[in-house]
């Protein structure tokens, strides 16, 4: 026998001796509970882990809920759409991990330790509550530290962007679905005035009272800001309500938020780290219009595609008409765009 074809012979005889063993175990998709502790709060959480190689280390998002009493799968008291349950389902397609939390006030978490003085709860410690997510996901087992994503919808888009730009090692990849993208009482003036708006095309106002009720809408804004007391007169009783909370228990978180301008966080992103940014056409909460100015300074800040994606027909849960529980192929699309890139 020729040496050459000896050697080839060998070769062989190691690859067919190669033990199974050796092949790396399949280890299937599976749901965990996990705990971590801020500012004194046990924080309770799901880590979604896909099927995966024994030791493989996965690509891995953080995701965060919208604004309110939203639980980890995206859900309230009474309203459960479970956008976050579903979101981790579509990046489970696209073998990314997932971690998604109840945040306070929400699921096992409650108000941990601010329960005795609710009033004391600001926006901030929300952030520093993601922040801690954010380690907690870094350091599963499964997870790959430096392949790490920040996926938040409506408030947590906003949550997402200021970690973009804080946390360590910084997120290569960011998606804001329907994202606050404006101060939070702008926003809140804009959704009223668009319902007074519709209302007075019903015939439920005069055009008079309808002026009468936005410059009040936009009075009690400003005396917010101000840190005065806001004069209902002029405004519906409904609406009234809605800013006497704004000056009561919620007070502090609500000009906590009201503090943070989206747009001036973009700065502090690493350029060229990847964007995806959504709005539904449907979407009364967040206007496509009201992205405008951060798109803008996304571009400034050379980060990269997908960048703004409008939904056509998407509401804010991330459904259209033909799909009013799940996620609307265009929502898919986008996603699988971000997560696959």
């Amino acid at each position: 026998m020729f040496p050459q074809a000896a050697a080839i012979v060998m070769s062989l005889a190691v690859v067919i001796a190669t033990p199974a063993e050796a092949t790396p175990r399949l280890v299937p998709a599976a749901d965990r509970e996990v705990v971590f502790t801020v500012d004194g709060t046990a924080t309770y959480g799901t880590l979604h882990v896909p099927a995966h190689r024994a030791g493989q280390r996965l690509r891995a998002a953080l995701l965060l809920p919208g604004s309110g009493p939203t639980d980890r799968d995206g859900n309230q008291p009474r309203t459960s759409p479970n956008t976050l349950a579903q979101v981790a389902d579509v990046l489970d397609s696209d073998r990314v991990a997932t971690l998604r939390f109840d945040k306070y006030g929400t699921g096992r978490t409650g108000l941990g330790a601010y329960h005795d003085h609710p009033e004391k709860l600001d926006y901030p410690a929300f952030v520093r509550q993601a922040k801690a997510a954010y380690e907690s996901l870094r350091d599963q087992p499964e997870t790959d530290p430096h392949a790490l994503m920040v996926v938040g919808h409506s408030e947590g888009a906003m949550t997402a962007l200021l970690l973009g730009g804080t946390v360590h090692p910084r997120p290569p990849g960011l998606a804001l679905l329907q994202p606050q993208a404006i101060r939070m009482l702008d926003l809140v003036a804009l959704q009223l005035h668009a319902q007074i708006a519709e209302a007075t095309r019903q015939g439920q106002f005069t055009p008079e009272q309808q002026r009468a009720i936005d410059a009040a809408i936009d009075a009690a804004v400003t005396a917010l800001r101000e840190h005065r007391p806001v004069d209902p007169t002029n405004l519906p009783p409904a609406i009234a309500k809605l800013f006497e909370a704004f000056q009561g228990a919620s007070g502090r978180f609500v000009i906590s938020d009201d503090a943070v301008y989206p747009p001036d966080s973009a700065a502090a992103l690493r350029p060229w780290t990847t964007v995806l940014l959504t709005c539904g056409t449907n979407d009364a909460q967040v206007p496509c219009a009201t992205t405008d100015a951060l798109t803008a300074a996304l571009h400034r800040a050379h980060v990269g595609g997908p960048g703004r994606v409008p939904l056509p027909g998407v509401d804010h849960l991330l459904h259209d008409a033909d799909h009013p529980n799940t996620p609307a192929p265009a929502v898919l699309d986008a996603l699988h765009r971000f997560a696959g890139r």
